[in-house]
């Protein structure tokens, strides 16, 4: 069976509902990402990357970073129609969630939950929050103009583009963050649907 490693408040959460959206066999193991868990020699011989998730196949490999996981996990369970069959639509879907890995959650979120990573000093950690917060509204706003006439993040049926968006949608009110009309619609409609709130349960959001 499956293994999804995650941890409260991260990343993982899109996976673990793309697992549900597939109607996916799997397990799940809760670790103490906060408190340095990802870091320890237990961790580390599963995803020497020492980070989440971390999916564990049923033949034993291990599968990292969200992007790969969420495109494998789309191929192994076609019929969840995780992907647009259509180029174009599958490059949109793919196109966002990049766009939400590597800006909005790797350049913004990333620079308010380390900012000690982008100033090893410690002398700019205000410069440093100011900048994620322009960044991450500025990303907002241009997510907010491409949902304009979707129902989802990348056309008109739910993508894995869609779990990767909801998570940093869900980061934002942590940290007193506004979401523009047409992101926070998408939250909301989100947070109806069964696999994402069977998902929060899980994770003691609920």
């Amino acid at each position: 069976m499956m293994k999804l490693y995650w941890g409260p408040h991260t990343c993982a959460i899109g996976i673990h509902v793309l697992l549900e959206e597939a109607a996916a066999d799997y397990e799940t193991c809760q670790i103490d990402v906060a408190g340095g868990a990802t870091h320890e020699p237990e961790f580390l011989a599963v995803n020497p990357k020492g980070k989440v998730p971390t999916l564990v196949l049923d033949d034993g490999a291990v599968l990292t970073e969200f992007g790969a996981i969420a495109i494998w996990l789309a191929r192994k369970y076609p019929k969840a129609n995780l992907v647009p069959e259509d180029p174009e639509g599958e490059a949109r879907a793919t196109e966002m969630l990049e766009y939400v890995e590597g800006t909005i959650h790797g350049q913004g979120f990333g620079r308010l939950f380390k900012p000690q990573a982008f100033d090893p000093t410690g002398q700019g950690k205000a410069l440093v929050e100011s900048q994620a917060r322009e960044m991450i509204g500025k990303a907002f706003a241009i997510v907010d103009r491409q949902l304009a006439g979707r129902a989802y993040a990348a056309g008109q049926s739910f993508t894995i583009a869609d779990a990767a968006l909801f998570y940093v949608e869900r980061w934002a009110p942590q940290k007193n963050i506004s979401l523009p009309s047409g992101v926070e619609a998408h939250f909301r409609g989100m947070l109806k649907r069964p696999s994402v709130q069977k998902v929060r349960k899980i994770w003691g959001e609920e």
